[in-house]
């Protein structure tokens, strides 16, 4: 079997959602919006994994609109928000691309990030005036794990912006982190499914009380007229149920993994010289391995290992296989060469000791090659 070490690119479905999706994949297909006995079927199984979502995410129920994933429920935050109050859109240098280019193509405005990948709140600070009307900071980063401190940040907003919305994109952070308790500051927070044992295509947004977004899909008027269209019933109760699996886990999961990951950053880096680790352990989530290894270019290098059977990125997902250096990286202040060295493994619930394992003989045999004269 691979050693699957992508978890931050998607996760395998976790059984207890594929079991609370099958009947709405076979017999229970009733449209949610139609009056009838099977369509009520459909809207209450909506209903009910609605309660669920707003119960793990720390928010009314009625906060909660579901989305097609995280892309859209983090372009539903910024271009919602900027339509409805107009101003200024803000978000750091490190974003994930679909508030990052969101935020370009609203002309707004990118704050820099330190050196270790967490937001520089005096930046923060004095780029914040009156006219930002939402600020967006990730709860955890997709490429490097680096947790950003929401509650600072949330701070320096409500003091130089206090009419701005607070959004955080929380789809790497909630397998890892209470993100009802951490993203309690924000606004608006978003999260995507398949990145916690859930299917792909559906996600939500919370949108708290007193915060209004207009919506960037229109038609029927679902989810109280902020985003139209059929629900993904099937893919909605598989969220609901990966969420609640993922919630009860959390901590021993994490404990589990943080020492496999440990056990993979440490060996790799006493196997392997030349080896840099990108951010520190204490500042990122507990699956989170991003390593440098001087010399090496991670295109080939990731090649070598799908060969081998490690299935391992170069960076986000959404944008493997371009030769331009990570934009993380790069607003991190990495070198360009540095960071087309880099190679993100990132472990998850489902990761094993073969799993590091096969990494270990893999990584070093494969960096050994690439290093040959």
């Amino acid at each position: 079997m691979p050693a699957y070490l992508d978890h931050a690119a998607t996760t395998p479905l976790r059984p207890e959602a594929l079991e609370a999706m099958l009947p709405y994949l076979t017999e229970h297909y009733g449209n949610p919006s139609g009056a009838h006995g099977i369509s009520r079927a459909a809207r209450l199984a909506v209903d009910e994994a609605r309660d669920t979502v707003a119960e793990c995410l720390g928010c009314e129920p009625g906060e909660v609109v579901f989305t097609a994933g995280g892309t859209e429920a983090d372009n539903l935050a910024l271009s919602g928000v900027r339509a409805r109050r107009g101003g200024i859109v803000m978000c750091t240098a490190v974003e994930h691309h679909a508030v990052l280019h969101t935020t370009e193509v609203l002309g707004g405005t990118v704050i820099a990030v330190g050196p270790d990948g967490v937001v520089d709140l005096d930046r923060l600070g004095d780029a914040l005036h009156d006219e930002v009307s939402v600020l967006s900071v990730m709860l955890a980063n997709n490429e490097v794990g680096v947790v950003e401190p929401l509650d600072m940040v949330a701070s320096v907003l409500r003091d130089k912006a206090p009419g701005a919305a607070l959004h955080t994109d929380a789809v790497q952070a909630f397998l890892w982190l209470d993100v009802a308790a951490l993203a309690a500051p924000a606004d608006l927070v978003a999260v995507s499914a398949h990145k916690f044992g859930g299917p792909k295509g559906v996600g939500a947004l919370v949108v708290r009380t007193g915060t209004e977004v207009s919506p960037i899909i229109h038609g029927g008027g679902q989810e109280r007229d902020r985003r139209s269209g059929t629900h993904n019933v099937a893919g909605i109760v598989g969220m609901a149920a990966a969420m609640r699996a993922t919630v009860a886990e959390r901590t021993a999961m994490v404990e589990r993994v943080s020492v496999l990951r440990d056990r993979l950053a440490d060996g790799l880096a006493e196997a392997v010289p030349g080896t840099t680790e990108t951010v520190s352990r204490d500042r990122k989530v507990a699956g989170s391995c991003h390593l440098r290894f001087q010399g090496v270019e991670s295109e080939a290098l990731l090649v070598l290992l799908d060969d081998a059977g490690v299935c391992v990125s170069a960076g986000s997902a959404c944008t493997s296989g371009a030769m331009e250096p990570s934009h993380v990286l790069t607003a991190m202040g990495v070198s360009r060469v540095d960071a087309l060295s880099s190679l993100r493994l990132s472990l998850g619930a489902t990761t094993t000791d073969d799993d590091v394992d096969l990494a270990l003989k893999a990584v070093p045999d494969a960096v050994a090659r690439l290093r040959e004269p």
